[in-house]
């Protein structure tokens, strides 16, 4: 009798695969790597060769020889996993701490979970929170930016990220315009190219839009995530922002700061860990641009985004069950 296996989900008909949307992916994330190769010449190169090299092993190994199955490293995932995890990482981390992050994202965030298609969580995401909470000095020393390709100017200097300087400075008891208004304050063009400190996907939030608009034209993720995940985002800054200028930032500089463009796009999109009902997806969104604000403003790190995708993820499984689209052939009944 012939045997019928069916793979991992999600299941979608079309013409896509889970190859080509992988490196559809991939080639989204081209754009924001050139840019963090730009400003951290071979330290941000090191950084993204470690991980996906790792990320690539450390799957093979647990599939031939833990899993005893069949490596499927050619669908790309473990790739766009790499990619993710560095973009997460700073030019300047150690390599060990890097190959650490690597063996979580794979190891914990997806392979203990059966693999590609049944993991709860974003694998790279675990892999950066995992790596924050167990070694927080090495993952928050941002190298200064400088746009020559050498390891020895951008490695040398450290300094905080924009939102650091928001956070530390209302610690002291200064105002935000008063703290934006310091010229070594990054203006917003700078934020939008990538001239500030931060991880290799924080720096330029123009070649993550551009990234994020390819994979929407390409149909590899729809628009409810991005919206809802701006929207909320615009919405919830903008009424804390007219009530106390002096104290919380505009929409604008929390939308362009930070891992917002790479959440955004690239981290709440993962079909895998995202809702597959439109409306699950909305309320995803919205929950994960509230989140991520909360952290910023009261949390004890200045950013959100990982901590929010990662909490709305352990949501996904309610909302997939208690908001589904309606069966095809199912008979509605009125009155």
């Amino acid at each position: 009798m012939d045997t019928l296996t069916i793979s991992g989900s999600p299941h979608v008909f079309g013409g896509q695969s889970v190859k080509k949307i992988m490196y559809g992916v991939v080639i989204a994330m081209i754009p924001a790597m050139l840019v963090s190769l730009y400003f951290f010449g071979f330290g941000a190169l090191r950084v993204i060769l470690v991980s996906v090299v790792s990320c690539l092993i450390f799957e093979y190994l647990i599939q031939k020889h833990l899993m005893k199955l069949e490596p499927t490293i050619n669908d790309g995932s473990a790739v766009v996993t790499g990619i993710l995890l560095a973009f997460n990482l700073p030019s300047n981390l150690p390599v060990w701490i890097i190959l650490v992050g690597a063996l979580v994202a794979i190891g914990i965030g997806k392979m203990s979970f059966g693999g590609l298609g049944k993991n709860p969580f974003n694998p790279a995401l675990v892999g950066r929170v995992f790596l924050l909470i167990s070694f927080p000095v090495q993952m928050t020393s941002w190298p200064v930016p400088k746009p020559v390709f050498s390891s020895a100017l951008t490695d040398a200097v450290t300094g905080p990220t924009p939102l650091g300087l928001i956070k530390d400075g209302l610690k002291l008891g200064k105002t935000v315009p008063e703290i934006m208004s310091d010229p070594t304050f990054p203006d917003y063009i700078q934020t939008l190219i990538g001239n500030h400190g931060g991880s290799l996907g924080e720096m330029s939030a123009i070649a993550l839009i551009l990234g994020g608009i390819y994979m929407l034209i390409r149909k590899i993720i729809t628009w409810e995530i991005p919206v809802a995940y701006i929207g909320s985002v615009v919405i919830f800054t903008g009424i804390f922002w007219l009530i106390d200028p002096t104290y919380y930032a505009d929409p604008l500089f929390h939308l362009l700061t930070g891992g917002m463009m790479l959440g955004v796009f690239f981290m709440a999109t993962d079909m895998v860990s995202s809702p597959m009902s439109r409306t699950g997806q909305l309320i995803y969104g919205v929950g994960c641009g509230v989140l991520t604000i909360l952290i910023r403003i009261w949390g004890a790190y200045p950013e959100g985004v990982s901590f929010a995708i990662l909490i709305m993820n352990a949501f996904v499984p309610l909302l997939n069950k208690y908001i589904k689209p309606k069966r095809f052939g199912e008979v509605v009944k009125h009155g």
